[in-house]
């Protein structure tokens, strides 16, 4: 239970944030209107994860495919701000502005959301345990429950903070998936080097890693770390302000 516990909610983290995330830019830019568009988007996108997932878990996924993901997904993360996106999304004439959201949805979080599926599937197999259903629900649970704190409260924060620690959020989010990328490329010895030795080499910064885990950790606490500092710096200037 607490493997498939902690495997759920790395993956759910990364999945869900991405769209508490979209939901506070769009809470912040006054668009509080196109918020049905990330719900129902979220609604689709895990049925797709869901029946994907197991699918891929069954038809056994070669390591190549998922490096291939993992390395198309980064460079789209790299090269594309949630902001910008949303925002052409949202501009958009009439109905076209919430197809738009929805769209950006269900692709950001069906990568991930697939992703976790796989993992769970691919696991229940091994165990098959009651306990495991109940391990896989409460780590997305926390997951969402962590969105959830997000999108609700984001929308206060200064949007120049606001684009910081996204920014923060994306560079580490990039960086976790070229890690993940390279070892399953390595597994599949897809690149002109010693692949064996590499893959070894980066297993603890894989998924299921020492490493890889606390990175996927850092992908919330360094942002609320940031985003806690800079919301003190005007308090204590206050502070000092009053006193002197």
């Amino acid at each position: 239970m607490g493997q498939v516990l902690l495997v759920t909610l790395r993956e759910g983290i990364e999945m869900f944030l991405i769209v508490a995330i979209a939901a506070a830019y769009l809470r912040k830019t006054g668009r509080a209107a196109l918020l049905s568009a990330v719900t129902w988007g979220t609604f689709a996108a895990v049925l797709a994860s869901v029946l994907l997932g197991v699918w891929l878990a069954e038809v056994a996924v070669l390591p190549k495919w998922e490096s291939l993901l993992d390395m198309l997904h980064a460079a789209k993360q790299m090269r594309r701000h949630i902001g910008d996106r949303l925002e052409a999304a949202a501009q958009r004439p009439g109905s076209a502005a919430w197809l738009g959201v929805f769209a950006f949805v269900v692709l950001m979080i069906t990568r991930e959301g697939m992703e976790t599926a796989f993992i769970t599937a691919s696991l229940f197999r091994q165990t098959e345990t009651p306990l495991f259903v109940w391990g896989a629900f409460a780590g997305l649970a926390l997951a969402a429950a962590l969105a959830w704190a997000w999108s609700r409260y984001g929308h206060r924060v200064d949007l120049g903070l606001f684009f910081r620690v996204t920014s923060i959020f994306l560079l580490l989010f990039a960086l976790q998936l070229v890690i993940y990328a390279f070892h399953e490329a390595t597994e599949a010895n897809l690149l002109p080097l010693d692949n064996a030795y590499w893959h070894l080499k980066t297993e603890p910064y894989g998924p299921e890693g020492e490493y890889g885990a606390l990175l996927t950790y850092a992908l919330v606490l360094i942002p609320a770390a940031w985003l806690g500092l800079s919301a003190l710096k005007p308090r204590s200037a206050k502070m000092r302000s009053a006193r002197a």
